[in-house]
């Protein structure tokens, strides 16, 4: 059972769950699993839930493509030019890779839809994938520091990443926490691995948005609440995302596990009352 609706006015709710969504979507700390959980506190937005957290994901979308505008420039040059062989240009090998990552989550993601939505609902699910995504970052101090790059870096490697990513469809599993988790235990560097698991979103994000667009359902009455939630959403998360690429070169990321756990035994608590 989860909680009782606070009233306030739909644009309140609408930046809350934008900064929620902005500040989660980065950290270690799943923002689908925090958008569940507050959502249950907060009135319905007059939409699909589900519909309204992925216009919240594309808000959280554009401080990615900003902050690593360069590396989507890079590939998209090495796709028409370079002086080295096609398949060895930098960019190209990057855009394989992110290719290949993609195809696992897209299987998930297609797949078991209709089960990841309904975990969503029940807040007990939602707490327990918390504490999944506490005890991946703890075992990320485990880790050896990798030195891998991007020429080390095998289509093995992009689908075990993909296939976490995957998984992370869950809420409360933390898609930025277990696909960085993954690549620092297979040995890719810090800065490597940060930049591999946000460029991934990007087609992730996409995929499921253009899959449940249909029923994101804009009107007069919530036009103002969905602007209000994706600006909050894309201002937060660019911060968040700053914030992140510094922990995970410092090595001080897994310590949002002492966050998560409480957090996780709150949820199950609220979910069983």
């Amino acid at each position: 059972m989860s909680g009782e609706a606070f009233t306030v006015p739909p644009e309140i709710a609408a930046a809350i769950l934008g900064a929620v969504q902005g500040l989660t979507e980065f950290l270690p700390v799943s923002s689908s699993g925090h958008l569940a959980f507050f959502s249950s506190f907060l009135p319905s937005l007059g939409a699909d839930g589900v519909a309204f957290d992925l216009l919240l994901h594309i808000g959280t979308l554009l401080p990615v493509l900003f902050v690593y505008r360069r590396d989507l420039l890079n590939i998209s040059s090495d796709l028409f030019s370079g002086t080295e062989p096609f398949l060895k240009r930098e960019g190209v090998s990057l855009l394989m890779l992110l290719v290949i990552g993609s195809i696992p989550t897209a299987v998930l993601g297609l797949g078991f839809k209709d089960t990841f939505e309904s975990f969503r609902e029940n807040l007990v699910y939602v707490g327990c994938f918390f504490a999944i995504t506490a005890t991946m970052l703890y075992c990320i101090r485990f880790a050896p520091r990798g030195e891998r790059g991007l020429k080390l870096f095998t289509w093995k490697h992009a689908l075990a990443i993909g296939l976490v990513q995957g998984l992370a469809i869950a809420p409360g599993i933390s898609r930025s926490g277990s696909t960085i988790a993954m690549a620092l235990f297979l040995g890719i560097n810090r800065q490597l691995a940060a930049k591999y698991s946000f460029l991934l979103s990007i087609p992730a994000i996409l995929g499921a948005f253009v899959l449940k667009l249909d029923e994101l359902l804009i009107t007069s009455e919530n036009a103002v609440a969905f602007g209000v939630g994706f600006c909050v959403s894309a201002a937060v998360g660019y911060l968040a995302l700053v914030i992140l690429i510094r922990l995970v070169k410092s090595g001080d990321f897994s310590k949002f596990c002492w966050y998560l756990y409480p957090l996780a035994a709150v949820s199950i608590y609220l979910g069983l009352r």
